[in-house]
């Protein structure tokens, strides 16, 4: 006579009665548990422990795929919310421009809070429709973290050349400085990938020829100090993240960007301790 075959149930389910096997880790697994796999099929715990070990889709420079290009939403959002607050409160605004007596006084965020802060309606809608042509395009080229350190490098770029070279008694705002590093930045990945970047060089030239050429006829200040930093900024380290070698690419990115702020850094302090002199409060 032959012994019944002892009942066998689910590892995670201990009512239901089963007979199949994962493929992988030998344990019982019930149809809710089975998931389809090259041979027979896998339980949930083992297709998971796979899919770890998977490496992850990269962009060509070494960043994630970014799907939707949620920074720049987000960036442009920031902008107008900063720009409802400005225009509810002038103290507001007061308290966050780029103003290089306070700066060297200790207000160091400035440095960045002015990059998203606009004189006017028109000044912010051209920045707001750069940033959303340009935005996208090297979001996804990029990915998300080194398309926000761009950015952000970017706008810092801009406001310590402002802190180095603007008059003591000027108050600078605006994403401009940012959206140049991004103009910068497009041109640099587009030569990368071999694109026509004709387009770009039009859109430097035009808009630096509006920077110099523009406040010379007519009344308006336009901060060149801040597209000039922005824009040098922005391509030079779109040229680390887009040519450093594959095999050091990372060390290559973060030893960049660090570099690029421990660099204004030095400055920020020079130019401080200057200013602290010159007022005789060094």
């Amino acid at each position: 006579m032959s012994t019944p075959a002892e009942t066998q149930t689910c590892y995670r389910h201990p009512d239901r009665v089963t007979y199949v096997r994962c493929s992988r880790c030998n344990r019982y697994i019930c149809p809710e548990c089975m998931r389809s796999a090259a041979v027979g099929h896998q339980c949930v715990d083992c297709v998971h422990t796979g899919a770890k070990t998977v490496r992850q889709p990269r962009t060509q420079f070494g960043g994630r795929p970014s799907g939707a290009p949620v920074v720049t939403y987000v960036l442009i959002a920031v902008n107008v919310v900063m720009f409802v607050l400005q225009t509810m409160s002038r103290d507001f605004q007061n308290g966050l421009v780029l103003q290089p007596y306070a700066v060297a006084d200790g207000d160091l965020y400035r440095l960045l809070t002015s990059a998203f802060l606009h004189y006017g309606l028109t000044h912010l809608l051209f920045n707001m429709w750069a940033l959303w042509v340009v935005g996208p395009p090297l979001e996804a080229a990029l990915g998300r973290l080194r398309f926000s350190a761009l950015y952000f490098l970017s706008a810092l770029g801009g406001s310590v050349l402002v802190y180095l070279l603007s008059s003591l008694g000027s108050a600078t705002a605006g994403a401009s400085g940012a959206v140049f590093g991004l103009f910068g930045a497009t041109f640099v990945v587009g030569k990368r990938l071999n694109l026509d970047v004709r387009w770009v060089v039009a859109i430097i030239g035009l808009n630096l020829a509006f920077t110099f050429i523009f406040p010379l006829i007519s009344s308006a200040n336009i901060s060149w100090q801040g597209h000039l930093g922005g824009l040098v900024t922005g391509a030079a380290v779109a040229a680390a993240y887009a040519y450093a070698p594959q095999r050091s690419r990372n060390a290559v990115q973060a030893g960049v960007t660090v570099a690029v702020l421990v660099v204004f850094a030095v400055l920020i302090w020079w130019r401080t301790a200057a200013l602290l002199e010159m007022f005789g409060l060094a």
